[in-house]
């Protein structure tokens, strides 16, 4: 019988104690919810926050529910990670930098950017770190938010399969996603703003070491693909290399290498984009939802 069981969850008991935080893991692979904690302190005691990184390394995306914090202190426990970034799509709350306020109503517009499975930011050079997206107001049902691990999505690939990838890279953009819905002249200048950029297909996590598929939705096309070893006749690259591509970015939809959280008022996930990729289902209009993320900056993946 195949192993199952993500080897950073392996042995995982039902309730895990570090400290002062409890952390019940969801699935067998990725997520778990915390107790014991609010963020306002975590944000000024070393201590709690270590405790935290640590888990979050592990589970790659923790929740909590009942956190009233401020946005200050939204801002500064997010900021424990490193510098916060702004959206150039969404912008941040004038009053709090790096905050970003998502918020879906009837007066939204009707582009739909979140319901794409993705890591945040990969068309820029150095992508997210992680982020801190707390609930400010949920839908009564509906706008749930999914997570996918995508370093056991490549433990788990065929053997054939990482060694065709291994070494390459794909080139990721902002205005082929933001920038489509933009006239003409906004999405060159967009462009040029952030340029298309490259990361390899499989990258190692700074921190554990781990190996990870890293590509989503916002990847066009390989870009080191075209080579004698993988190319006899045209069709081995168009659509030989995108049907590749489409391969790897669909298995971020298998559910076992999944989490699913149901939002409440105050409600937090905090998520480590360097290993993960997540969806927000876009199921509950006419209803209201609303979020605000501490998007981390992050470094150029190897």
């Amino acid at each position: 019988m195949p192993d199952t069981v993500s080897p950073s969850l392996r042995q995982v008991p039902a309730l895990v104690r570090r400290g002062t935080v409890k952390a019940e893991p969801l699935t067998c692979t990725i997520g778990a919810e915390i107790t014991g904690v609010n963020l306002a302190d975590a944000a000024r005691d070393d201590d709690l926050f270590a405790e935290i990184k640590s888990l979050l390394l592990r589970y790659k995306v923790l929740f909590l529910r009942d956190q009233d914090i401020s946005r200050a202190d939204h801002v500064a426990f997010a900021s424990r990670f490193g510098p916060l970034e702004d959206h150039p799509v969404a912008g941040s709350d004038p009053d709090h930098p790096g905050l970003v306020r998502i918020y879906k109503d009837l007066d939204s517009p009707p582009e739909h950017y979140e319901n794409a499975l993705h890591t945040d930011g990969t068309w820029r050079v150095n992508p997210s770190m992680g982020a801190v997206l707390r609930c400010v107001e949920s839908p009564p049902v509906g706008g749930d938010t999914i997570w996918v691990n995508m370093a056991e999505a490549y433990r788990r690939l065929p053997d054939h399969i990482k060694t065709a990838i291994e070494g390459l890279r794909a080139r990721h953009s902002i205005e082929a996603t933001f920038g489509a819905v933009l006239p003409e002249e906004q999405r060159h200048a967009l462009k040029e703003r952030f340029p298309d950029a490259e990361h390899p297909v499989v990258r190692t996590h700074p921190e554990t070491g781990e190996k990870i598929l890293f590509v989503n939705a916002f990847a066009t096309h390989f870009v080191n693909y075209h080579t004698p070893e993988n190319v006899r006749f045209g069709q081995d690259y168009a659509p030989g290399a995108s049907h590749l591509l489409t391969y790897l970015i669909s298995q971020a939809a298998i559910p076992e290498y999944q989490v699913r959280w149901r939002w409440s008022p105050n409600s937090v996930a905090i998520w480590d984009n360097r290993s993960t990729q997540h969806y927000a289902v876009q199921d509950y209009w006419p209803a209201v939802r609303k979020m605000e993320r501490a998007g981390i900056v992050g470094d150029g993946p190897f």
